[in-house]
């Protein structure tokens, strides 16, 4: 039974190897096409606002809806970029560390949106407290990895 399991345990990884690759790839298809379309829908919005005279780009509110969507469309892409590495086998699993870079990412994407005089102070300190949060967990982990690399070379 033990050869058994001995040989069919390489099978089974390959299979889900290139299950896992398989699925990498059509999610970095489909998230590419959302950020393209998300691209020209930002283009086509610009563009436009600013031919009518709509768009101040100096007026708070246009600058923080302006920059609100390029930082969705940065986010997509660190996401996409996270899922690549996946499909080009450089990691065989989205790191803890990219998930939380994009959370720190999509954080401060709301502080650039939010409107400071209208938001409740406990939800501001609960964002910064998440950013805070986020932003220790983010060193620590390059602190680790750091670490490890440098052992590694010795």
């Amino acid at each position: 039974m033990s050869l058994r399991k001995h040989f069919l345990q390489p099978n089974i990884m390959k299979f889900y190897d290139r299950f896992e690759q398989t699925i990498a790839i059509t999610l970095t298809g489909i998230i590419s096409v959302i950020i393209l379309v998300s691209v020209v829908q930002l283009i086509r919005n610009v563009f436009f606002s600013l031919i009518l005279g709509a768009l101040d780009p100096l007026e708070h509110n246009s600058f923080q809806a302006i920059f609100g969507m390029i930082m969705t469309v940065l986010i997509a892409m660190e996401f996409k970029h996270s899922i690549i590495q996946v499909a080009l086998r450089r990691d065989s699993f989205v790191q803890v560390k990219t998930v939380v870079l994009i959370g720190l990412i999509a954080i401060a994407r709301k502080f650039v949106i939010v409107d400071v005089n209208e938001t409740e102070p406990a939800k501001l300190a609960a964002l910064a407290g998440m950013a805070i949060s986020l932003g220790v967990t983010y060193w620590l982990l390059r602190e680790r990895e750091d670490r490890m690399d440098e052992s590694g070379k010795s």
